[in-house]
């Protein structure tokens, strides 16, 4: 047992690429901590005998949003190297900062002065000798820093970027794409994934990788399949020239022993509606694993077949090493949406639990054809609920219990992975629920996982696109059924908006001008993707008519409504938000987060905890509601956890071994980012980028450290 703890400690130090002192410098120098993907840090200093003594160390402030502006979401984990944290900002700048004072080094503004945006979840570094750079993503680009001095490197792309439009298949002009995650570096390459729009005439995210020392396209992986290639056949024939999606927004994992790197896929689009991709789809919802070095397919597991339901893989797969019937195998590990995990073999994607197909329900959409399938691990069980009844409806009060079976009784509910239908359907878990882009945390020493879970129920409200007002003679009627079909998912029916991520748009003339406004619709922002591709000129002008509350006016036909008819689009109008009754409360009981630690070896949990509290709607005294939040743990050898994320701004240390909570302090904002621990000059430090507020809009970072 002895020689395979070394064994997994060394192949951790291994992984990172670096020698025992830069090790030590070095503690968090990848995103997600190490190439594995693990959130876990080797450092104790800190740990379950003085945790408690935690205080705030720094703080920096970033002042790159003007003031009296929205309050940034920052959803960036910091790196360390030599003693030097490089983090963005949710305005996607670049910034240098002594890892040990918060004093600014240097800032990069990728925008050279534009409105920028965008998540940006972390960063890449990469060196060779004295030769040292920062590759992250901004906007629609992919850029190279000298991270000595914040400069360009000249050498890579053009003037320091390359252009992400160019080689998704079509038109660059007309495409929207953006990373949420870094990519991660193999030796002198970068391999990136991409963010997409979830929408009709979306392109297909290929996974492609740069070579580092020139921005050159080296290698591309096709995850809509093209003729002759593995997977053609699981689409229609002609689909590789129309689907979209099938991308890695979540991230990628690493093994550089093997020359692997790992994906987690997305869904293909459009993400509720599939009859022009009868078929299993390969390789949408996919664990995927490729040759590093050259992009070449070694395997894939498919965990959800012909996705109808926004099951995108959310987090990159956990590198891990499982015991089995007396063999130490290296596995992957997926968390999913659905709350299950896929446990499988890291060289043949075998799983190393049973796993059954199991009958789901058929659809009833025109022309749909759901599979009649999916896989169901039969260890570990799910960390989230996967089924409800009627009972399980919150009951605030009468009038809104009862608003709720009403509309429960209306709508189409079967299990899981009831279709999408005309008649509504109740989701549980949602495009929201089970484990996120925060993924889950592994420590090869106690070969547990830490897992962060929510359970969010949503409905889907298919309609057929309205051709009568879509293709309106009436500016304002046109505006108000595409903000409807588009925009009310994420801002709400009634402009309400849903949350600090996606903003009320009442009384918007009052506090942004028309022409910033479609430069965002346009262009996108933060979570929000451009519309440029989906919407042509008139389409926006009426949609901003309809919010900015402009007098009525006249607006020429579409000539795009006989396409229309032809090749008829259902919308879900009202997904990737939570259900709630009249009164504004979550639809189902609590709890809505949970924290949980599994023992891949056996597949059975150790402990499991709420996560988060809202007195208001506690429903008995001591018994917490768990809340809703997307960021995920840091675990630490030093017994600890660290996770912060719920809206309740708090920011937690709990004892790894128990689940007990031991240390918690509030944050100005919600820290809506996975931290990250390092060891500089003796002393470790627990880093956090936290979300803007009214007086400083632009967010900070915030390190604890003992006294």
């Amino acid at each position: 047992m002895a020689n395979k703890l070394i064994y997994i400690l060394l192949g951790s130090i291994i992984a990172i690429g670096c020698s025992d002192k830069e090790q030590f410098e070095n503690s968090w120098s990848v995103y997600r901590a190490d190439q594995s993907s693990s959130n876990y840090s080797p450092h104790d200093q800190i740990n379950t005998t003085n945790v408690s003594s935690l205080s705030s160390a720094w703080t920096f402030e970033m002042k790159d949003t003007p003031m009296n502006s929205r309050p940034g979401v920052s959803q960036c984990t910091p790196i360390v190297i030599d003693g030097i944290l490089y983090t963005m900002s949710a305005k996607a700048w670049l910034y240098a900062l002594d890892a040990t004072s918060g004093r600014q080094i240097w800032s990069f503004d990728p925008f050279n002065g534009g409105d920028g945006g965008g998540t940006s979840r972390g960063v890449s570094y990469w060196k060779n000798d004295q030769d040292k750079r920062i590759l992250f993503a901004a906007g629609d680009h992919l850029f190279s820093v000298d991270a000595v001095t914040g400069k360009p490197d000249q050498n890579f792309g053009i003037n320091g970027k390359v252009d992400l439009k160019i080689g998704l298949r079509d038109n660059p002009k007309d495409m929207f794409v953006a990373m949420t995650s870094p990519g991660i570096v193999y030796d002198d390459l970068i391999i990136v994934g991409c963010r997409l729009q979830d929408l009709y005439g979306s392109p297909p995210g290929y996974i492609r990788a740069y070579n580092v020392k020139t921005g050159e396209l080296t290698w591309t992986f096709h995850t809509i399949p093209l003729p002759g290639e593995p997977g053609y056949e699981t689409w229609p024939k002609e689909a590789y020239k129309t689907a979209g999606g099938v991308n890695n927004w979540a991230g990628l994992s690493l093994d550089t022993e093997r020359d692997i790197v790992f994906a987690s896929l997305g869904s293909p689009s459009y993400d509720f509606y599939g009859a022009d991709r009868i078929g299993a789809n390969l390789y949408g919802n996919c664990v995927l694993a490729l040759k590093a070095s050259t992009g070449e397919y070694v395997w894939h597991y498919q965990t959800v077949h012909h996705d109808l339901w926004d099951y995108d893989l959310p987090a990159p797969p956990n590198l891990v090493t499982v015991e089995k019937d007396g063999q130490t195998i290296d596995a992957v590990a997926q968390v999913t949406k659905q709350g299950f995990v896929f446990v499988l073999d890291r060289e043949s994607g075998e799983p190393i639990f049973p796993i059954e197909e199991r009958e789901v329900p058929k659809s009833n959409m025109p022309g749909e054809e759901a599979w009649p399938t999916q896989p169901y691990p039969t260890k570990p069980k799910p960390y989230s609920r996967q089924e409800m009844t009627i009972d399980d409806l919150s009951n605030y009060s009468k009038a809104d219990n009862n608003s709720l079976r009403k509309k429960f009784n209306e709508f189409r509910y079967e299990g899981m992975f009831t279709p999408p239908d005309l008649n509504g359907t109740v989701m549980l878990p949602g495009t929201r629920g089970g484990a996120q882009w925060g993924g889950a945390s592994f420590d090869p020493v106690t070969g547990m996982m830490y897992i962060r879970s929510m359970d969010a129920i949503e409905l889907i409200t298919i309609v057929k696109q309205d051709i009568s007002q879509t293709n309106s003679t009436s500016m304002v009627a046109q505006g108000t059924a595409l903000y409807q079909n588009y925009c009310a998912s994420c801002h709400g029916v009634e402009l309400q908006g849903n949350g600090v991520i996606f903003p009320a748009l009442t009384a918007l003339k009052s506090r942004l001008t028309k022409e910033v406004s479609k430069g965002k619709i346009s262009k996108g922002i933060g979570q929000m993707p451009g519309y440029a591709s989906m919407l042509n000129e008139n389409e926006i002008e009426s949609i901003l008519a309809f919010l900015y509350e402009e007098e009525d006016r006249s607006v020429v036909a579409d000539v795009a409504a006989k396409s229309l008819i032809e090749n008829p689009q259902y919308l879900n109008t009202t997904g990737y938000t939570t259900w709630t009754d009249p009164s504004g409360n979550p639809a189902l009981q609590p709890p809505w987060g949970m924290l949980h630690a599994l023992n891949l070896s056996t597949g059975e949990y150790e402990w499991q905890i709420t996560l988060g509290n809202e007195p208001s709607l506690q429903l008995e005294v001591g018994l917490e509601t768990g809340l809703e939040g997307k960021s995920g743990p840091v675990v630490t050898s030093g017994d600890l956890i660290f996770i912060a994320g719920a809206e309740d701004q708090m920011f937690r240390a709990i004892k790894k071994s128990s689940g007990e909570l031991l240390w918690q302090s509030k944050l100005p904002a919600i820290a809506n980012a996975t931290a990250c621990t390092y060891q500089v000059k003796g002393k470790q430090y627990v880093v956090i980028s936290v979300g803007g507020t009214i007086q400083n809009p632009s967010g900070s970072v915030i390190a604890f450290a003992l006294p």
